[in-house]
């Protein structure tokens, strides 16, 4: 589920900051997306040589799409003007097997550099570009336009490979992308001969239909989308050879419908990850890419849900298939990793993601016991004697990129803003990836701790000049939700929090069960019960930390959330009147049947096995109640965009007829134009408009 990041506000401080950081396989040069700053926020491709120690501005969004107007009138030079900057920067690039060239969308259009020589080429396409990968030697380019998969060959021959009309090929389809982490449709053999590509038909997905009603004279949007409950795409496999022929990738669809991860290594063929619909088991597949025939490698299987590791599964250099899983015996409780079958990461570790190979060796990202940390690992796979060795140092939230003998480790801490690339290479610093971004007026110092026999992380978060002695009202900034932190030690995610701070507040985040980092059994105790588990958490952490931080006024206690913390929100107020005083309730799923399939089954199940689960968990059903005593009513301030294609706006919509009928008050604000979050100005004006919401309220 999509949640905000950082408000327009201090959005601005990213906007120089590298991104898309990615080693070469032979560790040669280190390859990233950064603007120039706030000024400038469109990102270039940047390029940092390893054996030079030098970086360099590849492709500039300005200079690729500038043209030659001369000749042309007023009007048209305007109206081009406006689409070149309308396109933006660069969003993303792939890179052949030997790092030397790069392709990447921009506006539509396919460019092609050279990341030795620097030369940029556009090349031209039949359509709009999507998703364009070089192949393992660099001279043919797959990309996606209109749905169709189509291949550039070395001579600039466009040839169609896959398309048909009513389906997809090479692309991820929407449950892949938003759920799993998905996001690629198309994978190249080895010898570049031929691709895997999935194609996806989502005739049988239910249709629904979006409208700002602010713009009548605009007919409504349809997309397919598919809710809790309903039918999902139809995702199929299949080994296309560039000289036409074909075989499908044969394995039990109905059981397994979907589609985690798929990787195809030079050393094998291509490995896959499936998993049952309700996502309590699922299998590790190999693919004979000469016959489509499948092979079980490992099977996952959780009475909650499987949660795979991302990275995984992968070919180890000795063979061995590596697969994330979990430790649940013995007194352990952990996220690991396996190599057919035998534990290879140490039981104390939660593995979070695997982030590459350095030397043979696996790195990834875990957290060790705090959970607010993230740290870089190394993990011998070639000596079982051999230990993890942690290669972060500082407290703090780390990421990693690695290949060849070459690592790159991303920083964010409480001491420094934004984030700090270190490049290493054979175990030595050589240098940074400097960082254009502005830096912050101020550095939040939250108070981070472990509270309640549950050990819950929380943050407190006062005043810049707060005296001690002087009780504050509690804003409770929440998300609360399967998959993301509000309680991280890195200063950015506290900089919006401080500006509500300084505004008057204590601030309190609280990460429940359910959330990720602390242990498997931790983050899946919300199975099908979560407002019960979620609430209770969110109640008992505020009071103890009121017992440790005496200037927290409970008598006077907001809550603010978006998405899944507009529904824990609302939640708050409608069930526990007696702990907050009133809500900000930001595009919230209010109705979880009407949300999609892959998240909402992995929690809830299907709303037709039950049903009882779903009504629990309804916000509709829980304001439809009129309160038990008048001062329970307590006040709330919807906000949707209306134009939401993922939490749509009959979310709210029909929260507040619910609540309009029982009687409850509340306000909203119907945002036009907009999706699941404001953006720029819009997002500045909404602060505010919150914050007087919320000292009313609380007084």
């Amino acid at each position: 589920m999509d949640y905000p990041e950082l408000a327009a506000r201090t959005r601005r401080f990213s906007y120089g900051a590298p991104r898309a950081v990615t080693v070469t396989q032979d560790g040669a040069r280190v390859v990233f997306l950064r603007s120039s700053g706030p000024e400038d926020p469109s990102d270039a491709l940047w390029v940092y040589d390893v054996a030079s120690r030098t970086e360099r501005r590849l492709a500039d969004p300005a200079t690729l799409l500038r043209e030659d107007q001369t000749d042309l009138p007023p009007a048209e030079r305007a109206l081009r003007e406006r689409l070149r900057l309308s396109a933006g920067g660069i969003g993303s690039f792939a890179l052949d097997d030997a790092g030397v060239i790069a392709a990447f969308p921009l506006g539509g259009r396919l460019f092609r550099a050279d990341l030795t020589t620097g030369d940029v080429a556009e090349l031209p396409t039949a359509g709009p570009v999507v998703d364009p990968r070089p192949d393992p030697a660099g001279r043919r380019i797959a990309y996606v336009t209109g749905g169709a998969l189509r291949v550039i060959q070395p001579d600039g021959t466009d040839a169609l490979l896959a398309g048909e009309d009513g389906v997809t090929w090479g692309m991820a389809e929407f449950i892949a992308a938003e759920e799993f982490h998905r996001y690629r449709g198309h994978w190249w053999s080895p010898d570049g001969r031929s691709i895997l590509a999935a194609r996806v038909d989502e005739s049988r997905v239910a249709r629904w239909h979006l409208h700002d009603p602010s713009m009548p004279e605009q007919p409504p949007t349809t997309v397919a989308y598919p809710h809790a409950g309903s039918t999902n795409a139809k995702v199929t496999l299949h080994v296309l050879d560039l000289d036409g022929g074909w075989v499908d990738v044969h394995w039990d669809r109905e059981t397994y419908p979907y589609l985690v991860a798929a990787a195809w290594s030079e050393s094998s063929g291509p490995l896959l990850t499936v998993l049952r619909r309700l996502q309590q088991h699922g299998l590790v597949i190999a693919v004979d890419p000469r016959t489509g025939e499948t092979q079980v490698h490992a099977e996952l299987a959780d009475p909650r849900w499987v949660e795979p590791v991302p990275g995984t599964p992968a070919h180890l250099n000795d063979g061995r298939v590596l697969v994330g899983g979990e430790l649940a015996h013995d007194g352990y409780d952990a996220r690991c990793l396996f190599a057919d079958g035998s534990l290879i990461t140490p039981p104390n570790l939660y593995v979070r993601r695997v982030a590459g190979r350095l030397d043979g060796d696996l790195v990834v990202e875990a957290s060790e016991g705090e959970p607010s940390e993230q740290h870089v690992f190394r993990i011998p796979v070639t000596h079982s004697s051999a230990q993890a060795q942690r290669l972060s140092t500082e407290p703090g939230w780390h990421l990693a990129q690695a290949a060849g003998r070459t690592l790159v480790i991303g920083s964010q801490t409480l001491e420094h803003g934004g984030w700090r690339y270190r490049i290493h290479h054979d175990d030595e610093v050589i240098g940074e990836i400097s960082s254009l971004a502005a830096d912050p007026p101020y550095a939040p110092r939250p108070a981070l701790e472990r509270v309640t026999d549950r050990r819950l992380p929380t943050g407190v978060l006062y005043p810049r000049g707060h005296v001690s002695g002087r009780r504050l009202p509690v804003l409770v900034s929440i998300y609360g939700g399967p998959g993301h932190q509000e309680v991280v030690a890195a200063r950015a995610r506290w900089q919006e929090k401080q500006w509500w701070a300084d505004a008057g507040f204590a601030v309190v985040s609280i990460d429940n069960r359910g959330t990720p980092g602390v242990a498997p059994s931790f983050e899946k105790a919300i199975h099908r019960r979560f407002s019960d588990v979620i609430l209770a958490d969110q109640v008992d952490a505020l009071q103890a930390l009121a017992d440790k931080h005496p200037d927290l006024d409970l008598e006077r206690v907001a809550i603010r959330g978006w998405s899944f913390g507009g529904w824990l929100s609302a939640l708050g107020v409608l069930r526990r009147p007696d702990v907050y005083r009133c809500a900000v309730v930001g595009a919230p799923v209010t109705d979880w049947s009407l949300y999609d399939t892959a998240y909402t089954e992995r929690y809830l199940g299907l709303p037709a096995d039950a049903p009882e689960v779903y009504a629990h968990n309804s916000l509709i059903e829980l304001a439809a109640e009129p309160p038990v005593r008048p001062d329970d009513a307590r006040p709330m301030l919807l906000v949707h965009g209306l134009v939401d294609d993922n939490v749509v706006a009959a979310h709210t919509l029909r929260l507040s007829a619910a609540l309009l009928a029982s009687g409850r008050p509340h306000s909203m604000i119907p945002l036009t134009g907009a999706t699941h979050m404001a953006a720029g100005g819009l997002a500045e004006k909404l602060l505010r408009l919150e914050l007087d919401f919320i000292r009313r309220a609380v007084g």
